[in-house]
């Protein structure tokens, strides 16, 4: 039912299994012997988190914040918002910020500079999409798992209006679905 609002898929179920596996793999290797803490960042990235930390095989920990900059539009008020924040005292703490997209910058740069003030011994970005074409704010990521054009993706924990989370993939929704409301 889903799929008659997709134009096209533009990331399948297998390309996305086995690019999570090779970016677990380098996460695998930077973080030896160490405990990072995988911040997710809620809504979209808890499914790509979900898939991730169970293909890493080093000790960790996953906490969740809430941000948005977005809220039922298509592209970045630039307004971040905190909706949850950290339970826990991150000082000191490895830090991995996991993130579905990477589109404006606004909601990475934010929370990047936020968790600086909290003194961690360091901080790294894992986003699963990245749109480069889209950026306003300088954000450095250390791991990529896809360069996407500038489409409207939904699908694998991206939403529009909360829906199309729960496709297995990632896809192109139609314009005639986000301009019609």
């Amino acid at each position: 039912m889903l799929e008659k609002d997709i134009e096209r898929i533009l990331v399948t179920e297998e390309e996305l299994s086995a690019r999570i596996s090779e970016l677990a793999s380098q996460i695998n290797r930077d973080y030896s012997g160490r405990q990072p803490l995988l911040v997710g960042v809620l809504r979209g990235s808890f499914v790509f988190l979900a898939d991730l930390v169970r293909k890493l095989d080093i000790y960790c920990s996953v906490e969740f914040m809430g941000l948005s900059s977005y809220g039922s539009q298509t592209s970045s008020s630039g307004a971040v918002q905190i909706t949850r924040d950290l339970p826990v005292d991150i000082e000191g703490r490895d830090i991995l910020i996991v993130e579905d997209i990477l589109d404006s910058g606004h909601t990475l740069a934010y929370l990047v500079e936020l968790l600086k003030t909290r003194h961690p011994s360091s901080i790294r970005i894992c986003v699963l999409l990245d749109k480069p074409s889209r950026r306003k704010k300088a954000v450095s990521v250390d791991y990529v798992g896809f360069s996407i054009p500038d489409d409207f993706v939904v699908g694998y924990g991206l939403d529009y209006a909360e829906l199309y989370r729960n496709l297995p993939y990632i896809g192109v929704l139609k314009p005639s679905v986000y301009r019609n409301t």
